[in-house]
């Protein structure tokens, strides 16, 4: 009797130790990570004041889209675009950097369109985005019928493309904001 006891006592005190993990461990996280973020930036910039070289940094990046927006416009741009385009390596690098940053948050967002993808005839359903329905450049006669759909990756930022018949695509009526932090969390962050 002592012996259930002291066993349902240590149970107990398990399950109280995992569930204070759970509540303190993604705080302290976070933290953690906003913590070494901005000591990271801050060390970009040294300043004597701690957190003095982010707002620098961030009112340059500022002024810097301001001043390219407004006055230096789109023939400077392209510009130094075009010489990035004309250096071996960079190209390939700035190119793909900066259309998944465009894919993400800029002008052509590409993940506006979330959907549900019938994988196999048992049921497995996967969710992604269609990027594109003009497939004729790879697919002549069937084109019409398939769409490429990008399948992001749960914790992490990358994810697979595949080219998918039309009959199999479900689309799915959610914001699609949440649907990506949906699939990075791994289905733990709910759909609003």
């Amino acid at each position: 009797m002592a012996k259930n006891l002291f066993k349902n006592i240590l149970k107990s005190i398990a399950a109280y130790f995992i569930r204070g993990l759970l509540i303190i461990a993604p705080i302290a996280i976070t933290f953690a990570l906003i913590k070494w973020a901005l000591e990271f930036l801050d060390k970009i910039l040294p300043m004597s004041i701690p957190g003095l070289g982010i707002i620098i940094m961030l009112f340059a990046i500022t002024i810097t889209g301001y001043l390219g927006t407004k006055l230096f416009s789109k023939p400077l741009f392209e510009w130094f675009e075009g010489l990035l385009g004309k250096t071996p390596g960079i190209k390939f690098i700035y190119s793909s950097i900066k259309d998944m940053l465009e894919a993400f948050v800029g002008e052509k967002k590409r993940f506006k369109e979330p959907v549900l993808v019938k994988m196999n005839e048992s049921g497995l359903m996967k969710i992604g985005f269609i990027t594109s329905k003009d497939l004729f450049q790879f697919l002549n006669e069937k084109a019409e019928e398939h769409y490429g759909v990008y399948f992001p990756h749960s914790y992490n930022f990358s994810g697979n493309h595949f080219i998918v018949n039309k009959k199999n695509i479900i689309p799915l009526k959610a914001n699609s904001t949440d649907v990506m932090k949906y699939v990075v969390s791994g289905g733990v962050t709910g759909l609003n």
